[in-house]
């Protein structure tokens, strides 16, 4: 399949890449700068331009036509309130709208478990960037996109184990960037895995497994 990667130089984006490519799926994967472009090719991905601030809804339209499915997992990263509004906010928006414009149904988004740093005090900006992700979720919900949302607990860089536990509400907790792209990439292929939050930690199942048992849950609840 064609995947379309917005965020694909960061820490899930380029794993997810390189799982990609490795089986044989074409990626292409938007950077804002240009050094990020390098880091894109060596997953085996074709980088391509682009900037979700400054880009126009038609401008990304024109970007995804013909891919198969959408992935953005990119994200302000601590940049400042108004750089998590445009990215992680309005870029999102931006995004399904363009995926609509262009035909490409299948969205998935990478969001964050809404327990997140409850265990802590947190300032103003991380509590905006928890207001501005759950806004979109909302939007991205309301699309007639066949979206799905994964919510991975606190993320880690070290080596993942391809164990995973996903559900719709489940306890929070560490989650492997590996385990992430790796859930992905399995997901991407299961285009009936639709229109569903999952909430995603570190566990005893294997990824394959962990997609195919919500598959069943959703298919007995739409029975």
């Amino acid at each position: 399949m064609k995947v379309f990667q917005i965020g694909a130089a960061g820490g899930i984006g380029r794993r997810l890449s390189a799982l990609l490519t490795a089986q044989g799926d074409e990626v292409t994967g938007m950077h804002r700068n240009p050094e990020q472009a390098a880091v894109i090719a060596a997953t085996g991905a074709t980088p391509v331009a682009g900037d979700l601030i400054a880009d126009s809804v038609e401008e990304l339209t024109a970007k995804f036509h013909g891919h198969d499915a959408i992935v953005f997992s990119a994200g302000a990263h601590g940049t400042g309130t108004e750089q998590t509004t445009l990215i992680d906010g309005r870029g999102l928006e931006k995004a399904a709208d363009a995926a609509r414009f262009g035909g490409v149904a299948r969205f998935i988004l990478v969001s964050v478990f809404p327990e997140a740093g409850r265990d802590r005090d947190t300032s103003a900006g991380f509590e905006h960037y928890m207001r501005v992700k759950k806004a979109a979720d909302v939007y991205l919900v309301a699309t007639d996109l066949d979206w799905l949302i994964v919510r991975p607990g606190t993320l880690r860089d070290e080596p993942g184990n391809g164990l995973v536990t996903a559900g719709l509400a489940i306890e929070y907790g560490d989650m492997h960037r590996d385990d992430v792209a790796a859930f992905i990439d399995v997901a991407l292929h299961r285009p009936a895995l639709n229109c569903v939050i999952v909430e995603l930690t570190d566990g005893h199942t294997p990824v394959v497994d962990a997609v195919e048992l919500l598959l069943e849950r959703a298919t007995t609840v739409r029975k």
